[in-house]
């Protein structure tokens, strides 16, 4: 044996993993086919969103949230229907156990703190039952992704230094041994030494091979994001046709190899065609990765229009219902949609998801962080407003409007229909008793101080001209997060298709959707893939020390 436990995929799951087992006196082999630059994987890039129930932070600010809200908002949005949720449906349970309990503490335990204003994310589909979170319970790290990275790296580093861990960096795992129907190890490429920045595609030249052998195996490798053939392969019908075009939140080498490698050793996928695309994707204007991608974490104002200027139906709001909007862009024809705002609405609501985008969170800098109360937008966001090639800026709607039909591809906005719908919404502003669901909507926002503070703009009329120059924002299609994959019991060990165990093979993360094979159903709630990726690596990681003592 080369090790207890060997860990494929050095992304946040596999760190909490591997640091588990080491914590539990296991030697581990950490292996990835990336170079240590990428340790962390998807999470170093977010905004180190995290998902709680009923936390400190929330009553401060006036929340009042329950294990029972959070069970409602969290079925209602799964909407477990197939004999095959039993286990995510488990999952599911397990983890609201753990956000309404022990994962903040275990987490300030490693000097994990968040920012004090809770943000409201997938705001819902406009019923009590159905999809969306009925309170904010969106808490960003103080630190974002990499403050989300930092502890758990360093619980690895440490455990490096001792000998009880050891990285096999560019080792790309092309099989998994299996002896006597048990998973014995792992076998695969080395591939030549990198240097790459972070995220940016690396080399595939094999320079030998090799295999490694342990009691376990626990498989973190993540999801297919990097893979667009892949997204569409596996795209399903509810949500119409795949896009010919989108935009990539992840880097290549997202490529869900490991999910076929596992199912070819006897593990289980279930829920393959349940995925997480956002609709509000921007073209990186400074990329890192091909067709990168970036994320509008939008406020509840902006005006949302399909490629011809249609309104979209309520409640296809920004920030309501990602997967629900989704379905309603993809009958229209058309890869893209529109926002249409005004300068008070970028300064005030717009954020970019990611840690590169946030330097203020990100480099925990509370100068630049108490920035964005006062008047002009963050950086990051004029930045993408100047350079960025889905933005159009102008003085007057003709201008927009001219604009809109330069940077749009395949549909036209008419412009005395965009004039008739801005107007007949700046009337329903002057009107305390709107028929408008969206006004409604943003003034229900506003009673929440966290938004009326810094997420919400104080409702005005757009064609107004003293509320700034007029914006257009084309959407992309944005592949992101994979719901579906290795089927696993509550200790991560992969099952078959007779529902048994695969002796040897345990699975955390994204590549098991996030636990069990998909606990969270079709939709996502927001904050969770980051504290599924933690929970279920740590689950894994536990089990896997326990089962090989």
């Amino acid at each position: 044996m080369d090790a207890d436990i060997i860990v494929v995929g050095a992304g946040i799951a596999g760190l909490a993993a591997a640091a588990e087992a080491a914590d539990a006196g296991r030697s581990v082999v950490l292996v990835d086919q990336e170079g240590e630059q990428n340790l962390g994987g998807q999470a170093f890039w977010s905004l180190g969103g995290l998902f709680f129930v009923d936390s400190p932070e929330q009553r401060r600010m006036g929340i009042k949230d329950s294990r029972a809200l959070a069970e409602q908002d969290w079925m209602g949005s799964a909407q477990f229907d197939r004999p095959e949720d039993v286990w995510p449906r488990r999952w599911a349970e397990a983890y609201l156990d753990f956000a309404a309990g022990e994962k903040r503490a275990w987490l300030r335990s490693m000097d994990l703190k968040v920012f004090p204003v809770v943000g409201w994310a997938e705001r819902g589909d406009g019923r009590a039952e159905g999809h969306g979170n009925s309170v904010p319970r969106f808490h960003i790290t103080w630190g974002t992704g990499p403050g989300v990275v930092a502890p758990f790296e360093r619980r690895v580093r440490a455990h490096v230094e001792s000998g009880r861990i050891t990285f096999a960096l560019r080792h790309r795992v092309d099989s998994l041994i299996v002896e006597d129907g048990t998973v014995v190890g792992v076998a695969g490429a080395l591939l030549e030494p990198t240097d790459v920045v972070r995220g940016a595609a690396s080399s595939r030249v094999e320079v030998g091979d090799f295999a490694l052998r342990a009691q376990a195996v626990i498989v973190t490798s993540g999801g297919i994001g990097g893979d667009h053939d892949l997204v569409r392969k596996v795209w399903p019908e509810r949500l119409g046709t795949p896009p010919a075009t989108m935009v990539a939140g992840v880097p290549a080498h997202v490529d869900g190899r490991m999910l076929s490698i596992s199912e070819q050793a006897g593990a289980r996928i279930i829920n393959p065609d349940r995925l997480w695309a956002y609709v509000e994707g921007l073209r990186n204007w400074d990329p890192i990765w091909a067709n990168h991608g970036i994320r509008i974490l939008p406020g509840p104002s902006s005006l949302w229009l399909d490629a011809t200027g249609r309104r979209l139906p309520a409640p296809n709001f920004p920030g309501f219902d990602t997967l629900g909007t989704l379905k309603h862009l993809r009958g229209t024809g058309h890869d893209y949609s529109w926002f249409v705002l005004t300068q008070k609405v970028i300064e005030k609501e717009f954020a970019l998801s990611g840690s590169e985008q946030n330097p203020d969170l990100t480099g925990k800098d509370v100068k630049l962080l108490l920035s964005r109360v006062k008047p002009g937008a963050p950086g990051p966001i004029e930045a993408f407003k100047t350079h960025g090639e889905d933005f159009v800026v102008a003085d007057t709607l003709t201008e927009l409007v001219a604009g809109m039909n330069r940077v749009g591809d395949t549909g036209h906005v008419d412009e005395g229909e965009l004039r008739h719908l801005l107007e007949a919404r700046d009337r329903e502003i002057d009107n305390d008793f709107t028929k408008d669901a969206q006004i409604t909507a943003i003034r229900g926002a506003r009673r929440y101080r966290g938004d009326k503070l810094i997420r919400v703009a104080t409702p005005h009329r757009f064609l107004d001209r003293s509320n700034g120059p007029l914006i257009a924002v084309r959407l992309n299609i944005l592949t992101r997060k994979t719901l579906g994959g290795l089927e696993t019991d509550l200790s991560g060990r992969c099952l078959t298709a007779d529902g048994e165990p695969l002796p040897g093979l345990y699975a955390a993360g994204e590549v098991s959707g996030f636990g069990g094979g998909g606990m969270m159903g079709y939709n996502a709630l927001e904050g969770t893939f980051l504290g599924g990726c933690l929970f279920s690596g740590r689950e894994a990681g536990r089990a896997a020390a326990a089962a090989v003592a």
